[in-house]
């Protein structure tokens, strides 16, 4: 009988090891996995790439990841934003390494990783500091840069129900980068609001198949990265 449901976030984040590469959904707060990050922080793993839309809030979730000292590079959109301190500071101090990336070229480059396509043209980024050292060709008389696929080692999701095949629905906008980086990971872990069971999801509906994740973890009162950043708490606690 298939069943990936795992009890605990330690057994979970079991699958990091040092040097990974990990891919942590989130759009913002928006569907950021937040105790699987700190999960990871308690595991101590090190030496991480992390692709993520950006690079956390205060001193919670990816930042306090960050703040540890356990990511070697980061490969996003937004390094800066509302509230974000860490990076700017390790970044701006030569501690930390930055890949970035437009936003609509990180998720083509995830779901390209995702689908086996080592690489493809994008226009973005043409005539940018971001195309130097790149390959270039024209198509039709318009110039492309050519743009890597992504793929990890593991890959850290937030859904809002899941079942124990691993099929997954998301909340809104709360899917974001979370469907395809399923995809683009070897090993999926995903942080679900409620567990239901096996055939309790209309399969018409299921966004992403459970072939694509390895585990689940039911965290029914996930914690919300904007309370935690108002509450000025950092983690650990």
């Amino acid at each position: 009988m298939i069943n990936k449901i795992i009890d605990s976030v330690a057994e979970a984040i079991s699958a990091v090891k040092d040097g990974s590469t990990v891919m942590i959904g989130g759009f913002g707060e928006a569907g950021s996995p937040i105790e699987l990050i700190h999960a990871l922080i308690d595991h101590g793993a090190k030496d991480l790439t992390v692709v993520s839309n950006n690079t956390g809030s205060g001193n919670v979730g990816l930042a306090a990841l960050i703040a540890n000292r356990q990511v070697k590079k980061m490969i996003c959109s937004f390094p800066r934003t509302a509230n974000s301190t860490v990076f700017p500071e390790l970044y701006t101090a030569g501690e930390i390494e930055l890949e970035l990336v437009p936003q609509g070229t990180l998720a083509e480059r995830i779901r390209a990783g995702g689908a086996g396509i080592p690489a493809f043209y994008t226009a973005t980024s043409v005539n940018t500091p971001l195309a130097e050292g790149k390959e270039a060709r024209v198509f039709n008389g318009v110039e492309y840069v050519m743009e890597y696929g992504l793929v990890a080692d593991v890959a850290l999701v937030k859904s809002e129900k899941a079942d124990r095949y691993g099929n997954l629905l998301y909340h809104a906008t709360a899917r974001n980068f979370g469907p395809i980086m399923c995809t683009a990971a070897k090993n999926t872990i995903v942080q679900t609001k409620k567990i239901v069971e096996a055939g309790a999801i209309d399969p018409e509906i299921v966004v992403t198949p459970g072939i694509f994740v390895n585990g689940v973890i039911e965290i029914n009162n996930p914690a919300h990265e904007s309370e935690l950043v108002a509450a000025e708490l950092h983690y650990p606690w």
